[in-house]
C-alpha cells in the first residue's frame, strides 16, 4: 500500500507512519517537518498547508492508495481532499463532535452532530469551535473523497504524548506518597494508546473500511485506570478522593492545563464522553494494550525526555487541597 500521512513528526501521525512502515507500506509524510523527524523508513515531503492550499511539487499529480489527515482545519482537509480524492480516506476525528456528552453509552450510529464549521477558526480566542471544525473536517472528506473512514478518538495518551492528561499520572503515582485523586473512583473513564489507535488506523486504510467509529478503548472506572497505572509504574502511592465541587473551590480546574487535575471531569455532564461504547470499534479491528503497560511505557519516555513540558497542579498546590480536605473532613 502507498500511503501520504499529513502529518508524521508528532505523536499520533507519527506513530500512524511508524506503524505503517514497520507493515511494509511505502509511506510518505507531508508537513513543515518543524516538531520533529519523520520515523525511519518513510518520505518527508514538506508541505505548509497554512501557507499553501495546493500540493507541493514532491506530491503534485502522485496517487496513494490511502490517506491518513489529523488535520482540524477545514480549507486544509477541503484541499487535500480537492488533491487525492481517489484514496481511502482515513481521517482522526474527535468525540468532541457529538452534541451529547452527558449520556453514557452511545456509539455512533445512535449520536447525534454538532453543527458544522467550515471556516478556520482560532482555538485560543474560540476553543469551543473544535469539535464544530471537526465536523466541517468530516464533511469534507465524506464529500469530497472516493471512499473514508471517520475516527473519533476520545482521549488518546502513551508514549509522545505532549499533554500530560494522562502522562501526569505515572509520573505522579510513581513518586508515591499522597496522591489526590478528583472525583469518585467509580466515574467512568476510557482511554487508547497511541500505539493501538496508530496500528487500527493502519489496518482501517488496509481495508478501505467505510464508515464512522469511536477511537475509544473500553470504558473503565477513574479508579481502576489510575490503580493499573500504579501498578504499571511499580507504584505504593495511596489516592485520596476528593469530590468535584470541592476542588473547585480550592482553584482545581477539569481535565487539563497548569491547575488542572488531569483526567478530572464534572459530573455528570461528562459521564458521555468518557463512556462511548467501544464494541464498533473492537469489532472493526481495535485491539487494546493492557493500562499498565502503557502507564510503564510513558513513565519511561518521560524519564529520557526532561525538557517536555509537564502541565497539571504543582505538588505544592497538590498538598494544600490535601490539607484542606482533611482539616475540613477531620
Amino acid at each position: 500500500m502507498r500511503l501520504l500521512v499529513l502529518g508524521g513528526t508528532a505523536f499520533l501521525s507519527r506513530a500512524t507512519a511508524a506503524e505503517a512502515v514497520r507493515r511494509g507500506h511505502d509511506v510518505v509524510c507531508a508537513c513543515r517537518g518543524e516538531t520533529g523527524t519523520v520515523p525511519d523508513g518513510a518520505t518527508l515531503v514538506r508541505w505548509d498547508r497554512a501557507a499553501h492550499a495546493e500540493p507541493p511539487d514532491g506530491l503534485r499529480g502522485e496517487r496513494f492508495d490511502a490517506v491518513v489527515d489529523v488535520a482540524r482545519h477545514p480549507s486544509w482537509v477541503r484541499h487535500a481532499v480537492a488533491a487525492f480524492p481517489g484514496a481511502h480516506w482515513v481521517f482522526v476525528s474527535t468525540v468532541n463532535v457529538y452534541d451529547d456528552e452527558s449520556t453514557p453509552g452511545l456509539r455512533p450510529d445512535t449520536s447525534t452532530l454538532v453543527d458544522a464549521v467550515h471556516t478556520d477558526e482560532d482555538l485560543a480566542t474560540g476553543p469551543e469551535q473544535y469539535g464544530p471544525m471537526k465536523v466541517g473536517c468530516e464533511e469534507a472528506v465524506t464529500a469530497g473523497a472516493a471512499s473514508s473512514v471517520l475516527v473519533r478518538p476520545g482521549l488518546i495518551v502513551g508514549p509522545g504524548d505532549p499533554t500530560s492528561r494522562y502522562g501526569y499520572w505515572p509520573e505522579r503515582l510513581a513518586e508515591g506518597g499522597e496522591a489526590l485523586a478528583g472525583g469518585e473512583p467509580g466515574d467512568s473513564t476510557q482511554v487508547i494508546d497511541v500505539r493501538d489507535l496508530a496500528a487500527w488506523l493502519v489496518l482501517l486504510a488496509e481495508r478501505r473500511t467505510p464508515g464512522a467509529f469511536d477511537g475509544v478503548g473500553p470504558t473503565t472506572t477513574t479508579g481502576r485506570l489510575l490503580d493499573e497505572t500504579a501498578a504499571g509504574v511499580g507504584s505504593t502511592a495511596a489516592l485520596t478522593w476528593v469530590p468535584g465541587a470541592f476542588l473547585t473551590e480550592q482553584g482545581v480546574e477539569p481535565w487539563m492545563g497548569d491547575s488542572a487535575l488531569p483526567m478530572w471531569l464534572p459530573r455528570p455532564e461528562y459521564d458521555g464522553m468518557t463512556a462511548r461504547d467501544a464494541s464498533p470499534s473492537l469489532d472493526a479491528g481495535l485491539v487494546v494494550r493492557p493500562v499498565a503497560e502503557t502507564a510503564r511505557d510513558t513513565l519511561a519516555w518521560l524519564r529520557e525526555r526532561p525538557e517536555v513540558r509537564r502541565t497539571g497542579l504543582s505538588r505544592e498546590h497538590e498538598q494544600q487541597v490535601l490539607a484542606a480536605w482533611h482539616g475540613r473532613s477531620g
